[in-house]
């Protein structure tokens, strides 16, 4: 494939991501780079470069004969962001896009609680699947889209009003690739959070087809493995175009835009205006 981003920038930006989603820890050792190039399927060269982008950066600590290690002392300062009116950031994006990644910034720089459809369901779904004779990975039988997938949703949806229910804001992560798509969906959903005293922000994470693609096969999860068998059949039916058809915010993590931590930072502040005050 032809690639329009050296895949050491690639690495790079997914290790920055995990490092300020809290993934990786201050202080913490990484692998070698034979290692990480295992672990990314790239060369130990590739690794060397992705390693100098972050040590230029101060991500990463490298000594001599020493462990290279990860530099974020800035991970133990929390503070709270308290807008008067409840906010509601709903996250979508397609797989390896960095939805989750987001969220989990989102959610350390604000204190709220990070709602995700795969940690909340997964097992449940993957049970529900087994007992229905199914693989535990599979997504794509006419079983799970109709029967397993809505459900999934409904439940997503039921923790976020009732964190709303509580005074609390609520960021949730999911693909919500036909939600989004759907107007009349969205417009339902602003209406129960403006019923609950919420305000709705529509989050749409942007990202190009080689770097998800370097993500998803570096996460190695079961349930992309039809994803990777054949990529190029299923990026036939990915739009890397589509936006969500109401107002939205984007957030670019492809290795060209900006950096995903310093967006998150700008919606935050975004989020604290609209909810008039912190």
């Amino acid at each position: 494939m032809a690639r329009s981003e050296p895949l050491a920038q690639q690495i790079a930006r997914n290790v920055e991501n995990d490092i300020e989603a809290g993934r990786l820890r201050h202080g913490q050792r990484l692998p070698s780079s034979r290692d990480l190039a295992q672990e990314w399927n790239v060369s130990v060269f590739t690794i060397n470069e992705a390693m100098d982008l972050l040590a230029k950066k101060g991500l990463v600590v490298s000594k001599p004969r020493a462990a290279r290690t990860v530099n974020a002392p800035d991970q133990e300062v929390r503070g709270e962001v308290r807008p008067v009116a409840p906010q509601v950031v709903m996250i979508g994006g397609y797989a390896g896009s960095g939805k989750t990644e987001l969220g989990r910034i989102l959610a350390r720089e604000t204190g709220w609680p990070m709602l995700d459809k795969d940690t909340l369901t997964r097992f449940v779904v993957e049970a529900a699947l087994e007992m229905q004779g199914l693989s535990r990975n599979d997504r794509e039988s006419e079983t799970y889209l109709t029967k397993i997938r809505p459900a999934e949703y409904d439940s997503l949806l039921e923790a976020m009003a009732e964190n709303l229910q509580c005074g609390n804001n609520a960021i949730v992560t999911a693909p919500f690739i036909r939600e989004f798509a759907d107007e009349s969906w969205i417009r339902q959903r602003e209406l129960l959070c403006r019923n609950l005293g919420a305000q709705l922000t529509i989050v749409w994470v942007y990202c190009d087809a080689d770097t998800m693609h370097t993500y998803v096969r570096h996460r190695n999860a079961p349930r992309d493995a039809t994803k990777l068998a054949d990529w190029e059949t299923y990026m036939s039916g990915v739009n890397v175009e589509f936006r969500p058809p109401v107002q939205h915010v984007v957030i670019d993590n492809s290795v060209s835009g900006g950096v995903m931590a310093v967006q998150a930072r700008q919606l935050i502040d975004q989020l604290a205006l609209n909810g008039k005050g912190k």
